[in-house]
């Protein structure tokens, strides 16, 4: 069985662990020319279902590097006002950890057969079951089945299923990073905190590495690299969807929060990185369309609002429930609509859990600027 995945982010990268571990001939293209070409996003949560996915997928060598390149994720999630009065608790959150997205990509990418700089401009399903993937490239290849894990913009997903629907969420936001330092490490004494003003809110959460990534890897792994990076205040800020946000981000940032507890301007005003991360979106239902040597994965088919904090962690279990599949030897056609049954019900249900949960984060007045 030949396995070609389009797309190396975290959720590609988990399904080909998973398949090389079954020994099954996979081979990962990504439209990037390089793996750091472009801004992969800050800190995620690991949790439940989606964390025994990746371990599932990913060799048993690297568990110790990926618990030791990761940090603490649990506590209380408090809601304050612009000056850091608590005014509310969302409830307390326990088992889970924190990772970089980019340092997990990193360790997923981990002996792994990606070709960069391979941009997806179509698919031929052929006389024989089999699947031409055709890139901008002029190069083509072909296999038995044909993932689309090219994220929330899927060429794949744009062929398979032109009727899909992605709708505005209703608000945008804003991404940055600071530096950890005591004083800022005190904003977020648990799981995260959500700072609610009456025209947008910020979300902070606490990236601190029980080892730094690296050095973990070069004591754990030799084999594995992994990006210098230092613990960090995640932040982020919701913003009503008519938000002017065409100026220097930071600069955006700090015109809204003038007001704020002088910390939480300090902490925009130290930040290494600032970047605007659009509008959100959300994937509406599909039926699903009838087994084909093509489907998808993650973000190419279930994208969904992060305030659920499930995204990363619903591709990992499309990943694992789809290497099982595989790996279980039976017809392809068959254990792809398994997958696919099991895909569409557990991803659209965090989805609308997401979708439940977005209103605790998200401001209800537009902003004024």
């Amino acid at each position: 069985m030949r396995v070609a995945v389009i797309g190396a982010g975290v959720g590609g990268l988990c399904l080909a662990q998973g398949l090389v571990r079954a020994g099954i001939d996979v081979r990962v293209y990504e439209r990037d020319p390089a793996v750091d070409n472009r801004y992969q996003g800050f800190r995620i949560g690991l949790g439940g279902p989606g964390l025994a996915a990746l371990r599932e997928c990913l060799p048993p060598r690297l568990h110790t590097v990926l618990d030791a390149s990761t940090g603490q994720l649990d506590g209380s999630r408090r809601i304050v006002d612009t000056q850091l009065k608590q005014t509310g608790e969302m409830g307390e959150m326990y088992g889970g950890m924190a990772t970089d997205r980019r340092v997990l990509r990193h360790l997923l990418l981990t002996g792994m057969p990606v070709e960069f700089g391979k941009q997806l401009t179509r698919y031929d399903e052929l006389p024989d079951g089999t699947v031409r993937a055709s890139f901008a490239d002029g190069t083509n290849v072909t296999a038995d089945l044909l993932v689309g894990a090219d994220g929330v913009n899927s060429a794949v997903r744009r062929q398979l299923l032109p009727h899909a629907e992605l709708v505005q969420a209703g608000f945008g936001g804003l991404l940055g990073r600071t530096t950890l330092t005591d004083r800022f490490a005190a904003l977020v004494p648990g799981f995260g905190t959500a700072v609610q003003g009456d025209r947008v809110s910020m979300l902070l959460g606490k990236m601190q590495f029980r080892r730094p990534p690296h050095l973990a890897a070069v004591e754990l792994a030799p084999d594995v690299a992994l990006p210098p990076t230092s613990s960090y205040l995640r932040w982020v800020m919701m913003l009503p969807p008519d938000t002017d946000t065409s100026d220097d981000p930071r600069e955006v940032v700090l015109d809204l929060i003038r007001d704020w507890h002088p910390i939480l301007n300090d902490l925009v005003r130290d930040a290494d990185t600032v970047a605007d991360i659009g509008q959100i979106r959300y994937a509406k239902p599909v039926d699903h369309w009838g087994t084909r040597p093509v489907t998808l994965l993650g973000d190419a088919i279930h994208v969904m609002p992060p305030s659920g904090g499930l995204g990363a962690n619903t591709a990992f279990v499309d990943a694992a429930t789809l290497t099982r599949e595989l790996a279980g030897g039976g017809p392809l056609p068959a254990s792809v609509e398994r997958y696919e049954h099991a895909m569409l019900d557990h991803g659209f249900a965090a989805v609308q859990h997401s979708l439940d949960a977005t209103p605790q984060f998200v401001p209800t007045r537009a902003a004024r600027r």
